[in-house]
């Protein structure tokens, strides 16, 4: 059941109620007494049937859960109407980047973002790899900051290789040093990260060999910690090796897949095949899960498109000198395969908005010209390498939850846009998700990878991150052209009892930085 009601309709409905009035409109930190919702479609996070409900909130959390009653109130608690609208979990995005210290996540609030996971791709956390010392630094900087979202932190591989004094060049790591890199993310599980990161893709995790990722995989397992991986390769005829080598690196423990993809691959019965794979691990008692997000193009730098001896810590510019007609072909070869100079829509200046093949065409060179010019760590953009109808039928999956792999300022829609998307295509227009069911894999399942057991799900005693939204007004705006529009439609976003995000901007910074259930015991 669905209203469709102006913003200042709920506005001024809220107001006559008491619901808004009380709110400052550019307060860092509103007031959180108590707030009853009224008439509320209440989503809960379990996969559910909506229900009719009231629910009031004190202090941090929700404190009851009653049958709709329009007379219903409590002493001293401000009241918003639903007036038709669906009040969810805050969703929690399983793959984030960014530093909350240096940016702002308004965009993510405004589309239903009350958690972000950071630390992804082996890198961090904090705003640099580098020592553990740095990143604790921030980590407690983190701690006492203002932040827009609550924040959950992995430690990356690589950061753990820095540590130790493992140089990138370094292919297979000594007993001591592999001793010294578990040593440092025991260190970081007692400090309260969730778990580790795999960048297997990027400098230093292409490098890396399975006894190393073991090493530290058994350290992830004995702390029931959640080891998730860009994997070594998401290409069509490598995704099962990848898919088999992150299971194997972490024994008994918990594998997730960052971004499921199925890059060259095409079709909805590639895509069975692969969840069917994944089903298999799972019947045997791999405790496998993935996230994905809802488009065809990824977002990475072009060191992707290098051979890995052009790669940090090479000397790129002998390998131009001394290699250079074998990196040209080296090039040429990788980018027709992945669709040619069309498919690489640039997001870093200089040429950011550009397909590789518009400047190629603006400067009348060769494509592959421009690639030597910039160099593996020259620029970042969207590579449009997957097959739609593959990658839809991998997200309505019920063991795929969502993530955007964006972050403040990235120019790719799904930084901006990904829930909104979620809600507008595959719920309201598509009908290839119940509303329920893509609350779920937005809240109730992340939360459960995640082991968070207060968030992710509306019942009394949870943490209050909650969304006050019609389903029919929730629009992605954002585009590849116009990546950093934010999302419409969520009316009301609450971050642990205080209102974060209302009218359309962000209204105040109620964040917590996370620390993983057995740290914080």
């Amino acid at each position: 059941m669905t209203h469709d009601l102006s913003r200042r309709h709920f506005i001024a409905g809220a107001i006559a109620s008491g619901g808004l009035a009380s709110l400052p409109a550019r307060a860092a930190r509103p007031a959180a007494a108590a707030t009853l919702f009224r008439e509320v479609m209440l989503v809960d996070g379990t996969g559910a049937t909506p229900r009719l409900a009231n629910l009031l909130v004190v202090g941090d959390r929700i404190a009851r859960i009653a049958r709709p009653s329009a007379r219903e109130r409590a002493a001293g608690a401000r009241i918003v109407e639903g007036a038709g609208r669906v009040l969810t979990p805050g969703f929690i995005d399983l793959h984030s980047h960014g530093d909350p210290l240096r940016s702002s996540y308004d965009s993510y609030l405004a589309m239903g973002v009350t958690t972000v996971t950071l630390g992804q791709d082996g890198d961090g956390p904090g705003p640099d790899t580098g020592p553990l010392s740095d990143t604790d630094a921030w980590r407690r900087a983190v701690a006492q900051a203002p932040l827009d979202t609550n924040v959950a932190i992995l430690v990356g591989h690589g950061t753990i290789r820095h540590a130790a004094g493992v140089a990138d060049s370094v292919r297979s790591p000594d007993a001591a040093q592999l001793a010294r890199m578990a040593a440092s993310l025991e260190a970081q599980f007692r400090a309260g990260v969730f778990g580790l990161s795999f960048g297997l893709e990027y400098v230093p995790g292409i490098y890396t060999a399975l006894p190393e990722l073991q090493a530290l995989g058994r350290v992830v397992a004995r702390h029931d910690g959640l080891a998730m991986s860009h994997m070594r390769s998401e290409n069509d005829d490598a995704i099962t090796a990848s898919i088999d080598e992150l299971i194997a690196s972490v024994p008994g423990g918990r594998p997730h897949i960052s971004h499921l993809k199925v890059v060259f691959g095409h079709g909805e019965a590639r895509a069975r095949q692969l969840l069917d794979y994944l089903a298999a691990k799972r019947a045997q008692g791999v405790r496998l899960t993935a996230d994905e997000y809802p488009y065809n193009a990824g977002y990475t730098t072009i060191a992707l498109l290098f051979p890995e001896w052009a790669l940090p810590p090479s000397d790129y510019a002998a390998v131009v000198r001394e290699r250079r007609q074998a990196l040209a072909d080296h090039l040429q070869a990788r980018m027709t395969r992945r669709g040619g100079p069309e498919a690489l829509l640039f997001g870093t200046p200089p040429y950011a908005g550009k397909t590789l093949a518009q400047v190629a065409q603006e400067q009348g060179r060769p494509y592959v010209e421009i690639l030597i010019a910039l160099g593996p760590e020259g620029a970042q953009g969207a590579h449009f390498t997957m097959d739609q109808a593959l990658q839809d039928r991998l997200l309505v999956d019920p063991h795929v939850a969502f993530s955007t792999d964006g972050g403040p300022g990235m120019r790719h829609p799904r930084a901006t846009g990904t829930y909104a998307k979620l809600v507008q295509d595959y719920v309201v227009r598509d009908h290839k998700l119940t509303l329920q069911e893509m609350v779920r894999k937005a809240t109730g399942f992340p939360a459960r990878i995640l082991r968070l057991p207060d968030r992710g799900l509306i019942r009394p005693g949870a943490k209050a991150d909650l969304l006050l939204f019609d389903p029919a007004r929730v629009r992605a705006r954002s585009t590849y052209v116009d990546p950093l529009a934010m999302a419409e439609g969520f009316d009301l976003v609450m971050v642990n009892g205080r209102t974060a995000f209302a009218e359309g901007r962000k209204v105040g910074a109620a964040g917590e930085l996370l620390r993983a259930r057995a740290a914080a015991s």
